[in-house]
């Protein structure tokens, strides 16, 4: 079990990761934030490979590229359809997301970390609890008059239940896929995010968009087969590869003296 403290620096950074890019929309256009928040993938590789000592292998670093590659020509196929708006102040919205992005970095390799070596149904009641805490804090004092001057109907409310019942499905399943997959293909993984926008564009809302688009989807799936694809060879040789912790379990359950032991027993003290 660790430290509640933990938790609550946990919730911070993940309170305001998901603030500071929400807030980014205000001020740049829809384009930057989409192409920003690919930073948040090579923070946590970073992370992970320094505290994590995550392995990563050619046919990984090809399907993160392919992804990459994908999101960017999201970005050109609204540009090249005339989809952009600069927003009031692209600098400071850009600034604002790439803060945002390497916060999410963070949050995600601390996660996986905590969902690793502590329990997981702890980590995602003490995210709650501590992220509605400094959610209601945040907004009571940053955004109050904003809070009061929404007028609560029918049409409005809906949505808002929408929100909710969609982050808590996101929250829930997060632990999981850290646990089985690591933080490197959650990220991966939320990329599509920006595919799905486009498809609620079309059937919902009936917009064009450009035909890089599809291109673009095929891309990022393409990345994301290439980089959780089994290879049987490479199984057999390492079949903890793309993972954190390498190591047999046994053995690394025995080689207390390791880094990731240290860590544990840091938060347990």
């Amino acid at each position: 079990m660790a430290k509640w403290y933990y938790y609550l620096l946990l919730g911070i950074i993940d309170v305001e990761a998901n603030f500071l890019v929400v807030k980014s929309y205000q001020y740049t256009s829809l384009t930057s934030v989409m192409l920003l928040d690919c930073w948040s993938i090579p923070i946590v590789m970073l992370l992970t490979w320094i505290f994590l000592k995550t392995k990563y292998r050619f046919k990984n670093i090809t399907g993160i590229v392919v992804c990459i590659a994908g999101l960017v020509l999201v970005v050109f196929s609204d540009v090249h359809a005339g989809d952009r708006s600069g927003g009031s102040n692209p600098r400071k919205g850009d600034l604002i997301v790439i803060a945002g992005s390497t916060l999410y970095a963070i949050s995600n390799v601390s996660e996986e970390f905590l969902v690793k070596n502590a329990d997981r149904v702890e980590l995602m009641a003490m995210l709650g609890i501590f992220g509605s805490i400094m959610s209601a804090i945040q907004i009571s004092i940053l955004e109050r008059n904003e809070l009061e001057s929404i007028k609560w109907t029918a049409g409005a409310g809906i949505p808002f239940f929408g929100f909710a019942v969609a982050m808590f499905m996101f929250y829930s399943l997060v632990p999981v896929l850290l646990k089985t997959n690591g933080a490197t293909m959650l990220n991966l993984s939320l990329l599509t995010s920006d595919m799905w926008s486009v498809l609620i564009r079309i059937f919902a809302y009936h917009e064009k968009v450009d035909w890089m688009y599809f291109l673009a989807f095929g891309a990022v799936v393409a990345g994301l087969l290439i980089y959780s694809g089994d290879d049987k060879d490479e199984n057999e040789e390492a079949p903890n590869v793309g993972e954190e912790n390498p190591q047999p379990r046994k053995q690394y359950e025995e080689a207390n003296s390791g880094n990731d032991s240290k860590l544990v027993h840091l938060l347990q003290d």
